[in-house]
């Protein structure tokens, strides 16, 4: 099931600006075609944040594992059709494929996690998922490496699908899941119609964000993109104080393996999701880009600060099952926060000073996530994770319009002065995430405090043993 995260996370980048004088002679776009062929291949994590909500609401109703396979079988077609991308509009239509199908594979493998009712699964997915939001944009980047003294890229569509094998082998895992599970596993608690609706709810509200944020991409000033970014953080923020559960929990009582499902869990997950989606992919991928830039040619040097963040963030959700959850979710963002100021001193060019900020933020991303979904419910962790996204997407389109407000400002002549000033606008980005993270972790730890504690065994019951509770059908 775990296959099937990096393969959904690697969609998310968009790589094709290194080989946009190529793509440009192959479509025979003049410089006025250029703005329309970024649009197009952006357009997949729009999709995919859009898709999320719906598909957290399919992954409860049907089998999650024929949701994970759907969805990776969509994911594959996109892939496959990006070698057939002959025009702008197959360009945004594959990009959009490949959105959708990873949309769909998300959700199903956190509700996979929780059927197998294992805890130190749901530490896995935190890890690798956050992990890989970090690792994602250094991966594309070095799968399509700008062209270096005049050497042509052998093919510009690469770059829309830079890495096919993860699809394939996610296709692959989710068709023999159901024969190499073995013993039926232990399903959620049935879905309320309160929990769906707030899926629902939910999809209202992101699905006009992801339209604002395509639409703003069309000529919209800086400054209108930048005032659709804060609108939509600040509405998932309203969202996530206002998502909390009831006294009878997120999944309605206590799970098997004694998941508290309790009061705040879906706020504390959504709260924390929002945090990791903002800070993980919009800080680490805009970094991984400067670098490009700065050190083209690099190869695994450049990689390898973004290779050992992937790593610290499997080693902070390892860590959290031996930490209070409070405790775990407090420092992950304390991590996140200094990570954030520590970036402040990075120098592209210079990839051991990528260290100092990456590690703390994977390492932080992974303590607080894994803390916050290890007494989770199922329900409350799809909510999480349908407000992250979100973030994630509103993280991006505000860091991308400070630079191009910066460029727009200064009219750069060198490239070192573009540099300079892309440096410049991520920097205040830095800041601006700093503030917004201060914000998240008050919010989260006093969503901690309000979790309802597990319910303590009865007068007549051991205590390991698990308190039978009616399920609906």
């Amino acid at each position: 099931m775990l296959t099937a995260l990096p393969a959904a996370v690697l969609v998310m980048p968009d790589a094709v600006i290194n080989v946009v004088p190529a793509a440009a002679s192959a479509l025979e776009l003049g410089d006025a075609g250029i703005p329309d062929l970024l649009r197009a291949t952006g357009l997949s994590l729009p999709a995919l944040v859009a898709t999320v909500p719906l598909a957290a609401v399919a992954a409860r109703r049907l089998p999650a594992w024929t949701v994970l396979l759907a969805g990776a079988a969509v994911l594959l077609a996109g892939v496959a059709g990006a070698r057939l991308a002959g025009s702008v509009p197959l360009v945004a239509a594959v990009r959009a494929t490949q959105g959708v199908g990873a949309g769909l594979m998300l959700p199903a493998t956190l509700v996979l996690v929780w059927e197998r009712g294992v805890r130190n699964l749901r530490a896995v997915w935190a890890g690798v998922f956050t992990g890989m939001l970090v690792l994602a944009m250094p991966l594309a980047l070095g799968a399509v490496p700008a062209p270096a003294g005049g050497a042509a890229v052998p093919d510009w569509r690469v770059a829309l699908a830079p890495f096919a094998w993860p699809a394939a082998v996610a296709v692959v895992a989710a068709c023999v899941h159901p024969l190499l599970r073995g013993a039926v596993p232990r399903t959620p608690a049935a879905q309320r119609p309160a929990d769906r609706g707030r899926l629902l709810l939910v999809f209202v509200p992101v699905a006009g964000f992801t339209f604002l944020a395509v639409v703003a991409a069309h000529e919209w000033s800086p400054g209108a993109r930048l005032v659709v970014a804060a609108a939509a953080l600040l509405s998932l923020l309203g969202l996530a104080v206002a998502g909390d559960g009831d006294e009878h929990g997120v999944d309605g009582a206590d799970g098997a393996d004694g998941e508290r499902g309790g009061r705040g869990d879906a706020r504390a997950c959504a709260l924390v999701m929002i945090a990791v989606g903002l800070l993980c992919h919009p800080v680490a991928g805009p970094l991984a880009g400067l670098a490009s830039a700065a050190a083209p040619g690099d190869g695994p040097a450049a990689v390898l600060p973004f290779v050992l963040a992937a790593a610290a963030a499997a080693a902070g959700a390892y860590a959290s099952g031996r930490m209070a959850e409070r405790r775990a979710v407090l420092g992950g963002h304390c991590l996140m926060i200094a990570a954030l100021l520590l970036g402040l001193a990075a120098v592209p060019h210079l990839p051991w000073t990528l260290l100092p900020p990456l590690v703390p933020l994977g390492a932080g991303a992974g303590l607080a996530l894994a803390a916050v979904l290890r007494g989770a419910g199922a329900d409350a962790a799809l909510f999480g994770l349908a407000l992250g996204l979100p973030a994630l997407l509103a993280g991006q389109l505000a860091v991308l319009s400070l630079q191009a407000s910066e460029l727009e400002r200064l009219r750069p002549v060198t490239e070192a002065q573009r540099t300079g000033a892309l440096l410049g606008a991520y920097r205040l980005w830095l800041l601006t995430a700093a503030v917004l993270a201060v914000l998240t972790v008050v919010g989260s730890v006093r969503a901690a405090r309000r979790r309802r504690p597990p319910a303590r065994p009865g007068r007549g019951d051991s205590p390991g043993k698990a308190v039978t509770v009616p399920r609906a059908g």
